[in-house]
């Protein structure tokens, strides 16, 4: 049985999965597996409006264990669509619609894969999909690998479909990401009338003076496969709507990116220190969130036989990056190795996101080649 992955790639579209809403997307992606003789497993996790549906399938009972991990749900449409997000237009070549680059088109191009050539595996295909990578990812990937430790499921390697080429199919496979700590910094004073400043403590020079002492010189720069660490202030908010008072609060947010030189922990006691020694403890509030830790799968067995398809069909020896934000390939990582390819990301998460017929046939073929390729070379 062969599976067309245009066709299958625009009827995951034409469901509006906005996380956390399924919209029968995985009921569009069981059908098709079933058909191929997967066995199929919804796992829903969460209660209430917060509840997620996901989806194990596994083909074969054997090790190893090639896995395909990705997302259905997609982020909400916004504004400047020229065409319907939802209808999956094809014109000129080009398949338009949310979630034809950011992931749905390349969950379709690895299911068209299995199709050809699962007659020649030795071992055991499966597929990870979420429908909660996009949210909060507290009920999607993470579930997921704990209910696959609870049934003594293994996974040998794991391949992400994320978009990680930045202009043309080929030219990037992710080895892994940065971490990422999210902040909010408030620095407390004494409000007054800004006639009588003395009177007063003003929190927005001490807020000045806390994110300048962070930000005035770069956190690192830079390991063997990691780009630099970054903080980026991303909102300075006081509230003040009076010109003429000095406020008794002012707020700041950042996030920070960092490598394989930190950890969140030792990245957030930092802060604090700096902090400290600026404003002092009693003048400051600080809250953070770890939304992952950077990680790597050192280049290898996976990472190779990924970029050795990629040049076989493509003729291009794509780079082996870190860059970029986070994936869900962060949760992966303590499973098995782990290593990201999927479709162009220009259009990831704007409007009229779309992706060209010609990548949907160039990326079955690499995905093909992955698998076959695999199973025909087992890791020593």
């Amino acid at each position: 049985m062969s599976v067309d992955p245009v066709d299958l790639a625009r009827a995951l579209i034409r469901r509006p999965s906005v996380t956390p809403a399924d919209a029968g997307a995985l009921d569009v992606l069981m059908e098709a597996l079933k058909a191929l003789g997967f066995e199929c497993h919804r796992l829903p996790f969460g209660e209430g409006e917060g509840k997620i549906d996901n989806l194990y399938a596994r083909l074969g009972t054997t090790a190893p264990n090639f896995c395909f991990a990705g997302h259905t749900d997609v982020v909400p449409v916004g504004d400047g669509w020229t065409l319907d997000p939802f209808k999956a237009d094809v014109i000129d070549g080009v398949l338009y619609g949310r979630g034809a680059s950011d992931m749905k088109a390349a969950i379709a191009c690895f299911v068209a894969a299995v199709a050809r050539v699962k007659h020649a595996l030795k071992g055991s295909v499966s597929l990870l999909i979420t429908g909660d990578e996009e949210g909060d990812a507290v009920n999607g990937t993470v579930r997921m690998l704990d209910w696959l430790k609870s049934k003594g499921e293994t996974l040998d390697a794991c391949l992400v479909g994320e978009p990680t080429n930045p202009n043309t199919l080929g030219e990037m496979i992710k080895i892994g990401r940065r971490g990422s700590l999210t902040a909010k910094l408030t620095a407390f004073g004494t409000p007054g009338h800004s006639a009588y400043p003395h009177l007063a403590d003003n929190p927005i020079p001490r807020l000045m003076a806390m994110l300048h002492a962070v930000t005035a010189e770069p956190l690192d720069k830079g390991s063997a496969h990691f780009q630099p660490s970054t903080l980026v202030v991303t909102t300075i908010d006081v509230g003040n709507k009076a010109t003429n008072v000095i406020p008794g609060a002012a707020m700041a947010g950042f996030n920070i990116r960092f490598n394989d030189l930190h950890t969140g922990d030792k990245l957030i006691a930092w802060l604090r220190a700096t902090f400290d020694r600026v404003a002092g403890a009693q003048n400051y509030e600080l809250t953070a969130r770890i939304s992952g830790e950077s990680f790597l799968t050192p280049p290898g067995h996976l990472s190779n036989v990924v970029s050795g398809a990629v040049k076989a069909v493509l003729g291009v020896t794509p780079e082996l990056s870190t860059t970029g934000g986070t994936s869900d390939a962060r949760f992966i990582k303590n499973a098995c190795p782990v290593c990201e390819f999927g479709m162009v990301g220009q259009t990831m998460h704007k409007a009229d996101e779309r992706c060209t017929l010609a990548d949907i046939a160039k990326l079955t073929d690499v995905y093909a080649k992955v698998l076959t390729d695999f199973f025909a070379k087992p890791a020593s």
